[in-house]
């Protein structure tokens, strides 16, 4: 008797076959009919932008938990590297210290967070987020065309960004020992 009370509980495997059904179709008609505007100006409600943000989040922890931080993150020559990669790749969407909101930067849903305010990513999870980017924003996945060395620059420049003034920032970005291209070649030729 147990057993029948059991299914006595529950709906039929037809009536949920039929809501499983029903509930497909209505996501297909929200799809195909374009009910949600994607437009980057107009923001995702709190409740879409809640589970953006969490899954974005819990993502990056998860695959970030591999990554190996080397050892030398915080040499000189890493950071100056890292300084001009950040002021040719990112700093038009992630500003710096005494840089103006670009076009770019404005014009972004979401914004892209201004990193010279810092952000609560570990180093291991700054680099998995530059090599990989993420979906549904404006961050490229620079792994496709950097070498990990040059993404740990960049890396290695973001955790003294932070405690930079406008001055010190400036001077960083002035003073990188070589541009983009010749550090890409200087990477491939190592290579």
């Amino acid at each position: 008797m147990p057993q029948s009370r059991f299914r006595y509980h529950f709906p039929s495997l037809r009536f949920v076959g039929i809501l499983v059904l029903l509930a497909v179709l209505l996501v297909a008609a929200f799809i195909w009919f374009g009910f949600y505007n994607i437009g980057a100006d107009a923001p995702h409600s709190r409740p879409v932008y809640a589970l953006l943000e969490s899954l974005r989040d819990r993502s990056i922890t998860v695959h970030a938990r591999s990554v190996k931080v080397p050892d030398n993150l915080s040499s000189p020559g890493r950071i100056a590297a890292g300084a001009g990669l950040y002021g040719e790749m990112c700093q038009s969407c992630h500003l710096g210290p005494g840089v103006e909101k670009t076009e770019i930067a404005q014009g972004l849903y979401p914004r892209a967070p201004e990193l010279a305010k810092g952000i609560d990513l570990t180093p291991a999870q700054q680099f998995w987020t530059i090599k990989h980017g993420v979906k549904l924003t404006a961050m490229p996945a620079w792994g496709k065309t950097h070498p990990d060395p040059l993404i740990w620059d960049m890396v290695a420049f973001l955790q003294k960004l932070p405690k930079m003034t406008t001055e010190q920032y400036r001077q960083a970005i002035a003073n990188a020992p070589e541009d983009h291209d010749e550090m890409m070649k200087a990477i491939s030729d190592h290579h």
